[in-house]
């Protein structure tokens, strides 16, 4: 799998056989995608990977669900949104966790409708598809493992809103705010022009807000989305021991026993 999560229009041909996943929904899928995409079902995913009775450690359901893409182990799976980033980066943190190699189409779909003389996208895979969970560099973290390494093992990288760190925006809950010790990076902060930022300007963006070599980053939002983009950059970067916390702020207010500060 290359280094960088990311990958422009024009290194495409450079990748070999690829395979291109759609993260948008069917009518913008239907109204445009690129030569042999298939779609794929983000809010089916999002609700498996967060219902009690599936989540991560479903694997029958991860076999089906990837396996549907038809992505082939000899070619790298190009996943692409409208242009936020967070959806691509959602379907990019499950393929390499379960053992697809993958990377984000930097820009999105804007990036790619834009561009001329694209590598056509590998046919579909034969065989069934086995998923091997936490194959991938990135990692996944729970709500128990990260309470316990909030001791400073952890350094927690919350890429919500200013007003949903702070706890401005409560979202309407009882308990807002962030976790103790959390640098704060907005999403909205890693683009510039509707493109990640390269890796020496996120280097030292998250070096500005606190992160050192050799740091056991976790990256949380609201509910996943935004988290996978974060640790996708943190990757970029140049950081290598980065996990998330796909569940993220959503599932840690529910615990009144995970602290929440505000400051």
């Amino acid at each position: 799998m290359p280094d960088d999560p990311f990958v422009s229009v024009a290194a495409l041909s450079s990748l070999g056989p690829i395979r291109y996943l759609d993260a948008r929904d069917q009518a913008t899928f239907d109204a445009g995608h690129a030569a042999g995409a298939v779609r794929v079902p983000v809010d089916e995913w999002d609700t498996a990977a967060k219902a009690a009775d599936a989540g991560f450690n479903k694997i029958a359901y991860w076999n089906h669900a990837l396996g549907a893409l038809g992505v082939d182990p000899s070619a790298i799976a190009v996943t692409y949104d409208g242009g936020q980033m967070t959806n691509a980066a959602r379907v990019w943190f499950i393929l390499q966790y379960f053992g697809i190699r993958a990377v984000i189409l930097n820009g999105g779909w804007p990036a790619l409708s834009a561009a001329a003389g694209l590598p056509p996208g590998a046919g579909p895979a034969k065989g069934p598809f086995q998923a091997v969970p936490g194959a991938g560099s990135v990692g996944l973290i729970d709500r128990e493992t990260l309470k316990r390494q909030l001791d400073g093992d952890a350094h927690v990288f919350d890429t919500r809103t200013r007003a949903e760190f702070t706890g401005e925006d409560a979202r309407n809950r009882t308990r807002s705010g962030h976790l103790p010790g959390a640098r704060h990076l907005s999403h909205t902060d890693l683009l510039d022009n509707g493109v990640v930022r390269p890796a020496p300007a996120l280097r030292n963006m998250l070096e500005c807000a606190g992160f050192g070599a050799g740091d056991h980053i976790v990256t949380h939002c609201e509910g996943g989305g935004r988290a996978a983009l974060g640790a996708a950059a943190a990757v970029r970067a140049g950081y290598d021991d980065v996990r998330v916390y796909y569940l993220s702020f959503a599932d840690w207010v529910q615990d009144e026993s995970c602290p929440i500060v505000r400051d």
